[in-house]
Formats: C-alpha cells, structure tokens, sequence
C-alpha cells in the first residue's frame, strides 16, 4: 500500500517542482532506463540534484495537461468507467523514492482500482500505437503499479486531435523488478552525488554539445587511464561500421545493377526503388565570389565541436 506524500490540490507549480525532486517519478522511469529521447539519465540527475532546472517538452507537456481532463471524460464516455481524479503524489512503502502523480483511478471488474492514465500524440506518432503502447509509457504506468501495489492500468490517448484510443495494460512483475533495482541504482547516485555512467542515447549527445559548447583554445588536459579502454572500444567500433558500411553498400550496387533502368524491382515481399531525383541547390561560392556583401549579411556562421582520435 503507497503512502500519501502529499495533495497536489491547490499546489503552487514551483512547490510541486520540489516534490519531483525527493524521488523519481512515472515520467522519469524511461529516462533511468536510458531509452528516452529527449533526456539522458545524467541529465535527470543533474534535475534531481538541483544542478538543473527542471525541463518539460514545451507545448506538448502544456497541451498534454490541458487536454487531459477532455481524455479522461471520453474515455468515461466510449466505456462506461467512471475515472477518479487523484490529487495526490504517492511514496511506495519500501522504497520511499518511488514517487507516483497519477491522472486518475477507475475500477475494472476482475482487477480491482487501476491506475487511469491519459496521454496525447502527434499524428506522427499513431503507428507506436498500434496494437500496443509505447516503451517510455509502458515503463512509466509499471512505476505506477510498482508505487500503488494496483494489478492493472487503463491508458487512453488522443493521437493527432482526432484519433482516440484506449489499452487495458497488466501489472508485469519482471518489469517492475527490473525497474525497482534500475531506480534504486540510479537514486544511490543522486544521493551520493555522484553522477551515472553517460550511454550512447541521442540525449547523450545532445545533453554534452549542451553542457560543452565551446572548447578553450589550445587547451590540453591528461585522460584518466579508464580512458585507453574507450578509445579500444571507439576503434573497434570504428572498424565494424566501415566494414558494414561496406558491406551494405556491395549489396546497394548488385542491386542497382539488376535494376539497371528501372525504377522499381520486386523480390519476395520487398519492393526496391531507385529513383531519379532533382534539387535545387545555390551555388554558395559562385554566390560569395560575385556578390561578397550580399553573402555576408545572409551567411549563418555555425559553431560545433569535432570529435575525433588519432594515434601519435
């Protein structure tokens, strides 16, 4: 049984902003895993330990929000179940950072209380939600079942402001073990203040071109020794890339080959395609060369930093 941390009724946003701090709530659970896009598990530790300020996606997050009472009341409407709204942030019993903020709760015949959820997604998304639900909202509705001890979870959404579904999703134990001991490894880490291993998630990437910008010029630094073990596994990595580079190109021009002049080919049930295309491009250096202060005044100066290693 979960224990009330407190009621979100009435609670000033910044206020709530300090309760996601004391634990880790549905929404983290993905990030924790490392397969959230949007965020790496560094970052959210940085969140969690006050470093950084906490981040929402924007107009979605708003317009989720906004438009989550409109989801629960269709849902009501399509099925009959009367969803509760829950105004609560709940602890679980034993591990005390095992945060839940739920949308709602609604009764199902054979599970008892469940927790409700309600989601939107861009039209973009619809094919995540086909016959399924995505990762991240699978993990996160787990988390929740984890929190509460509930056995069942009805999730609802509105895809593209005109597509509307809803999934009845079982409490699943080996996902919540595996998410209790990813949770309280990366909880030991925030109280520990020290920082979890950074994965090779594009959240990564862009968390580091964000935090380090800009190089200091000439400066130069000696690595750590773990650091001769990366640059094995980088050059190894290097290595299989190039060779199935290779390898999927060799198989790219057999297969232009046999199309020849044709612009499609069948084989079994894959349709092959090789199309002739056109663009327009401007010729930028012809452009600089005859009109330099034109180019000058339109021209985009963007900055980066290049990786790379090389053996001395």
């Amino acid at each position: 049984m979960a224990k009330i941390l407190a009621s979100t009724e009435n609670m000033p946003y910044e206020e709530w902003l300090e309760y996601r701090k004391k634990g880790i709530g549905g929404s983290d659970a993905s990030v924790v895993c490392g397969i959230n896009k949007y965020k790496s598990p560094v970052e959210l530790w940085l969140e969690k330990t006050g470093q950084l300020p906490y981040s929402e996606a924007g107009e979605a997050a708003y317009w989720g929000t906004q438009l989550e009472a409109l989801v629960r009341a269709e849902f009501t409407k399509r099925t009959g179940i009367e969803v509760s709204k829950f105004n609560q942030i709940l602890q679980h019993e034993d591990y005390p950072f095992m945060l839940a903020n739920l949308d709602g709760t609604c009764q199902h015949p054979n599970y008892g209380t469940c927790v409700f959820e309600a989601k939107t997604a861009s039209a973009y998304k619809a094919a995540e939600w086909e016959d399924k639900i995505p990762d991240e909202y699978m993990l996160q509705i787990q988390h929740y079942m984890a929190v509460t001890g509930y056995n069942g979870t009805y999730i609802a959404v509105l895809i593209g402001g005109n597509t509307f579904k809803w999934k009845f999703i079982e409490r699943d134990e080996e996902i919540i073990s595996m998410l209790t001991e990813l949770e309280k490894d990366f909880w030991e880490h925030v109280q520990d203040e020290l920082p979890p291993a950074l994965d090779g998630s594009t959240a990564s990437e862009k968390f580091l071109a964000e935090r380090f910008p800009d190089s200091i010029p000439k400066s130069k630094i000696e690595l750590p020794e773990t650091a001769e073990n990366l640059i094995a596994e980088y050059n190894s990595a290097c290595e299989k890339l190039e060779e199935i580079t290779e390898q999927k190109q060799k198989a790219e021009n057999q297969l232009k080959e046999m199309l020849g002049e044709n612009e499609v080919g069948t084989s079994g049930n894959s349709v092959i395609t090789w199309k002739s295309m056109s663009q327009e491009r401007l010729d930028s250096k012809t452009f600089k060369a005859e009109h330099p202060k034109l180019y000058a005044r339109y021209a985009n100066k963007i900055s980066y930093r290049r990786f790379s290693i090389k053996a001395v």
